[in-house]
Parts: C-alpha cells; structure tokens; sequence
C-alpha cells in the first residue's frame, strides 16, 4: 500500500465518523431537549429534537420523545399519532419479509458498535407506551380507546415472557460454543451495583408495571366493569406490595360501581417525577487471545449511572386536603433491570468485536513488520485508531419517561380545585378541573417545571 493510500484510508475513516452513527451521542442530545422543556420551553425541545433527526425516515425512539413532549404540552392528539408511528415501528415486517436495512445494522453491531442496530424499543418502554396512550385516551374523555389500549398491554406481557426466556437461552447456548464471557461481573471496573442490587432484584421483570394494571382497574372500575377491574387492582398489589393505597382499590369495588351518583368525582392522581435514567457509553478492556499471544481490546459497554435525588413529593394536597401518594412504578429500577438481563447479548457481541479487532490488528502489524513497509505500518495504525474510534456503547434510551410515578386517589366535589405539590424547588400549583363519576389528573415534575395533564373540559362521562 502506497504511502499516499494510507492517508486516504485515514481520511476515509474521519469521514465516516463525522456525523455517523456509530459515534451519535444520544445521552448529549437529549439532555439538552430536556433541559428546554423543563424550563417550559417545550416548543423549544420539540424544534431541537427535529434538528437532532434530520433524516425523513425518522426512528422509532424520535416518535417516542416527541410523543411525550407533545404530552407535556397538552397536544393530545398530536402525541398519539407521533406514538401510533412509535408503534408500527414497534411490530415486525409484514408478511415475513426480511427487512434489508435492519439485517445489515444487526449484522454491522457484530463488527462496529451496538449503536448500529435499529432501536427495537425495550420491553418496558413498549409498556409505558401503551399506558400513556391510555392516559392520552383519558385526557381526551374517550374510555373506550384507553380499554382498548390497556387490553394490548395485556396481550403483550403475555407474549414477553417466553420470548425472552427463548432469547436468553439462544445467547447462553451461543456463548458457551464460542467460550465468551457473559457476566458484566468480569468486566474488571464495572459499577456492579448500579444495576445488581436488591431493588432491582426484587423486581419479577423490566416490563411489568404496578402503574399500567391499577391503570387498568380503575378503567375498567370506571366502565362499570369490576370483573376486570378486580384482577388489575390484584396485579398491581401483587406487583407493588404492602401499598395501603393499592389493596385499598379492591375493597367494596362492586359497591362503588353499583352506587348510585352523588355528584362526586373518583379522582386518580398520577405523579411522574424526573426522567428515565441515562446510559452512558465507557471503555473496559478485554483480553483475547489470538496465536498464543494475549492482547487487551479496548471495549466499551453501556454504564448505568447511580439514581440521584428524584425529589418524589409524599403527598398532594386538593383545596388544602392532603391526599398521600403512593410510589407505584419505578421506571428508574425497570431500566436498570433491563440492562441486567441485556448484559450477557451484549457481552457477547463485544466478544465477537473484540475478537475480529484483535485478530486484524495483529495481522496488520505482522504484515507491517514482515515487509518492513512504513505505509503498512501506517494501514495498521488506521486501523486501530479508526477501530477504537467506532468503539462506543449503545447510549439510546427513552429519555422522557418519567423516572418514578406515584399515585393519590381521593373522592372530591365536582368542579375547579387547587392542586398544590410540594417539590425540592418549593410548592408548585395548579388549578384544575374535574367532572364525571371518574378522573384522572396526571402531573409531571421534570426538573424545575411542573405539567398538567388534565380531562378535557367536556362534561365528562357519566355511567
């Protein structure tokens, strides 16, 4: 290779980097969207997350951030058809066909970086999806699309299970004939607790939420329906135990749907605090050995930082009533739990990486030292800085879900209130306005800020 060649290879591979993927820093990006809607500028998020993603073919995590953020500001409609295009991208592709595009990207995580592959969307973030779809319903007064929408939540944790089960076991037989390792335990540095600590082993799964079956039973409740809305309460208990709150749901639940209307409002409140923890992408090495010879790779894996101060508020208080809250969700532990049971895919994709790294640097610089030849010496080194250059874990992850959800229920008069939330930045308050026989007011502190999802004004459901 000439020494003119050589270059050109290098400028090759700045050029690739430049704006690729592979080294998008989707961590970096969101904060900043962030950031604008909890200083109230949500328009400003909304513009920025659409100059983040130029490309007409959008992703699936762009719908998924802009749906919440039309959410934040109200745009119902607007939300659920930036979340009903998160949802087809959600399902496989009809009829069987192989989608090119995504083969090529699964492929190319094998040999570049997990960033590469298509978002597939994780298992709790398809969840969550379905249930603010619900409470996107709910805003709107339509009970009948939010059951719909809790009814898909069933049917889809009942697919999960043997899914991943199937999967896990493929990676576990995959890595035991290729003898990789596949416990993040090995990874000398790797913060082990951030992900394997009681919390997030106590949890049954990543995907089950206390948030989506008490969202279910109160639905159901609310259609006169307590034969459905029993096994959701129950659920939700099951999931979320010793919460006074939660087991209160199923006590005299046929007396409430048969009573008959006193002109007062069953009220959900529902408050998300803070936003799903971040990934971030460091660096470990690995040792591989290739002709008796043990070289250390340079690999990176996606790290979970620590939760900080979610400032969760303990109670809401309605016209002065203090109504408590009760911690249901925790999206926070749900993530983490995910990354857990994720690990050993990705320690083995970075196994095959490190390998295939390993083995064309070490014939690279053979061929270098064979032939004494200072441009295949400097084709070595491209390749290796180039190769260490890609290297970066895959840091996407729904951002704007909240980090934890709490929720408060109470019977109040119908009409205008005073909703005050006690926060680490001092009380915030809102006036709303409630109507029907059921209600469900949804508040989310994201930061500084402090939104309101409320029914519409119409007159409300009456059964």
């Amino acid at each position: 290779m000439p020494r003119s060649a050589a270059k050109h290879s290098l400028l090759a591979v700045l050029f690739f980097l430049n704006g690729c993927a592979a080294v998008r820093s989707y961590d970096a990006e969101l904060y900043r969207t962030l950031d604008h809607a909890a200083s109230g500028n949500v328009d400003g998020a909304i513009r920025l997350l659409q100059s983040n993603n130029p490309l007409p073919d959008k992703d699936l995590l762009f719908y998924l951030e802009l749906g919440m953020l039309q959410r934040l500001g109200s745009r119902y409609s607007e939300s659920q058809k930036a979340w009903l295009a998160a949802e087809a991208r959600m399902q496989p592709p009809s009829g069987g066909l192989l989608d090119f595009g995504s083969f090529v990207r699964g492929v190319s995580s094998y040999v570049v970086n997990d960033r590469l592959r298509t978002y597939p969307g994780y298992d709790y973030e398809k969840v969550m999806l379905l249930t603010y779809m619900a409470l996107n319903h709910l805003a709107m007064d339509d009970y009948e699309s939010a059951r719909v929408a809790i009814k898909q939540t069933h049917e889809f944790e009942a697919q999960i299970a043997e899914q991943r089960a199937r999967q896990y076991a493929e990676v576990e037989e995959s890595a035991k004939k290729r003898g990789a390792r596949t416990s993040f335990k090995d990874l000398n540095g790797y913060p082990v607790e951030t992900i394997d600590n009681l919390e997030v082993n106590a949890l049954r799964n990543s995907y089950q939420s206390a948030l989506s079956h008490y969202l279910a039973g109160f639905v159901y409740e609310a259609l006169g329906e307590p034969s459905l809305a029993a096994p959701g309460y129950r659920l939700a208990n099951e999931l979320q135990p010793g919460q006074r709150l939660l087991e209160d749901a199923l006590l005299g639940l046929d007396q409430r749907v048969t009573a008959p209307d006193d002109g007062m409002t069953d009220l959900l409140v529902i408050v998300g605090t803070g936003s799903a923890p971040a990934l971030r992408s460091r660096q470990f090495m690995l040792p591989v050995n290739v002709e008796n010879k043990l070289l250390l790779i340079s690999q990176s894996f996606p790290v979970m930082p620590g939760s900080g101060v979610s400032g969760a508020p303990s109670h809401v208080m309605l016209d002065g009533i203090s109504l408590p809250l009760a911690q249901i969700t925790s999206v926070d532990l749900m993530a983490r739990r995910r990354l857990k049971d994720d690990m050993p895919g990705i320690m083995l994709r970075a196994t095959i990486r490190s390998t295939a790294r390993a083995v064309m640097q070490y014939q690279a610089q053979r061929a270098a030292q064979r032939e004494q030849s200072l441009a295949m010496a400097i084709a070595a080194g491209v390749l290796t800085v180039g190769s260490a250059a890609l290297e970066a874990a895959d840091d996407r992850t729904w951002r704007a879900l909240p980090a934890e959800v709490s929720v408060a229920r109470g019977r109040v008069p119908r009409g205008v209130h005073t909703i005050t939330v006690n926060t680490i930045d001092g009380q915030r308050e809102a006036r709303v306005s409630v109507s029907g026989r059921y209600a469900v007011i949804d508040l989310r502190l994201l930061r500084h800020q402090l939104f309101v999802n409320e029914p519409s004004t119409s007159p409300g459901r009456q059964k």
